[in-house]
C-alpha cells in the first residue's frame, strides 16, 4: 500500500517512523512545500522516497495530511480527482471546519482525525519514534466516511498503536479548546508576562520545574497555532473566558485575605487528577 504523507514535520515525520516498521505492508512517499523539509526527511529516513509533484502524490492509495488546518481545507479542494478507493486522512487540530469544508463529492474518501499527542518542537528533525504509541486518536464524524476508507484508517491507527476514540467534530472542538488550545494561549501569555519584566533573564534563572512545564508549549510554532486559534475561535474564546473567571476569583481571594476559601478552591482543583 502506497501512503503519501503530505507535511513532513513533527507529526508527519513521526508517522513515517512508525509506519516504516512495517515495510512489508507500507511504502511511504513524502511531500512538502518546503524543500529543506524534503531534504531533511530523506536524510533522517522518515519516508522511503519524496516527490515535489502533487499529481504524483495524489495517486497514492492513502493520503495523510499532517499540515495546518487552513492548508488541509485548501488541499482538499485539489483532491477532487482522486480515485474512488483512495483514503484521505487528516490530522488537523480542529475538526468541524475541516469536516464541513471537504468537497462533497469526495467527503466519503476522508477520515477526519486528531492525534492527541505532540511536542513543542516542529520540522522533520522533531520527529520521534513512538509519538503515537498508546496516545488517543480521535476520529470525528465517522458516519461521513465510506466503510472502505474507515477500515483503512482504523487499520493504520492500530498499526501505530494508537487508542481510537469516536466523536462528532463539534464536540471535539469544544473539548480540544479546553484541554489543548486554551492551555497554549495561557502558556504564551505566561511567557509574555515574564518577558515584559525589567530583567527576564534573572527571573528565568530562578525557574524550576513548574515554570518550565507550564511555559514549554510556548515554544510551539506560531504559524500552526495562529491557524488553530483562528479555526476554533468561538470555542477558544469560551475556554479563555472560563479560565479568566477562575483567575479573577483566585485574585480576589488573595486580595481579600480569604485564605480558607483559597485553600478550598485549590483543593477542588486537585480533584482533576482523580479523573486523569
Amino acid at each position: 500500500m502506497n501512503i503519501g504523507i503530505i507535511g513532513l514535520g513533527l507529526m508527519g515525520g513521526s508517522l513515517g517512523l512508525a509506519l516504516k516498521k512495517l515495510p512489508e505492508k507500507y511504502t511511504l512517499i513524502g511531500y512538502d512545500h518546503n524543500p529543506t523539509h524534503i531534504t531533511d526527511a530523506l536524510r533522517l529516513k522518515l519516508v522511503d522516497s519524496v516527490t515535489s509533484d502533487f499529481n504524483e502524490i495524489k495517486r497514492c492509495d492513502v493520503l495523510i495530511l499532517t499540515i495546518p488546518v487552513d492548508a488541509i481545507i485548501a488541499t482538499s479542494q485539489e483532491l477532487k480527482e482522486i480515485k474512488s478507493t483512495c483514503t484521505v486522512i487528516d490530522f488537523g487540530s480542529s475538526k468541524e471546519k475541516i469536516s464541513q469544508g471537504i468537497p462533497k463529492e469526495i467527503r466519503h474518501n476522508f477520515v477526519t482525525a486528531h492525534p492527541m499527542t505532540g511536542t513543542e518542537k516542529f520540522g522533520p528533525s522533531a520527529a520521534i519514534e513512538g509519538l503515537y504509541t498508546e496516545k488517543t486518536m480521535v476520529i470525528c464524524d465517522i458516519e461521513k466516511s465510506a466503510d472502505y476508507q474507515k477500515g483503512i484508517a482504523i487499520s493504520i491507527f492500530k498499526d501505530i498503536h494508537a487508542k481510537i476514540v469516536f466523536m462528532n467534530a463539534k464536540e471535539h472542538d469544544s473539548h480540544a479548546a479546553f484541554i489543548s488550545h486554551m492551555p497554549h494561549a495561557v502558556s504564551y501569555a505566561l511567557a509574555k508576562s515574564v518577558m515584559k519584566q525589567k530583567d527576564p533573564k534573572a527571573i528565568i534563572a530562578l525557574a524550576g520545574g513548574g515554570f518550565k512545564s507550564m511555559s514549554r508549549i510556548a515554544k510551539s510554532s506560531p504559524n500552526m497555532w495562529e491557524d488553530i486559534f483562528r479555526q476554533n475561535k468561538d470555542n477558544l474564546l469560551e475556554s479563555i473566558n472560563a479560565f479568566n473567571i477562575e483567575m479573577k476569583y483566585c485574585q480576589e481571594l488573595i486580595e481579600e485575605d480569604k485564605w480558607d476559601e483559597l485553600h478550598a478552591w485549590i483543593s477542588e482543583a486537585n480533584k482533576l487528577h482523580d479523573i486523569l
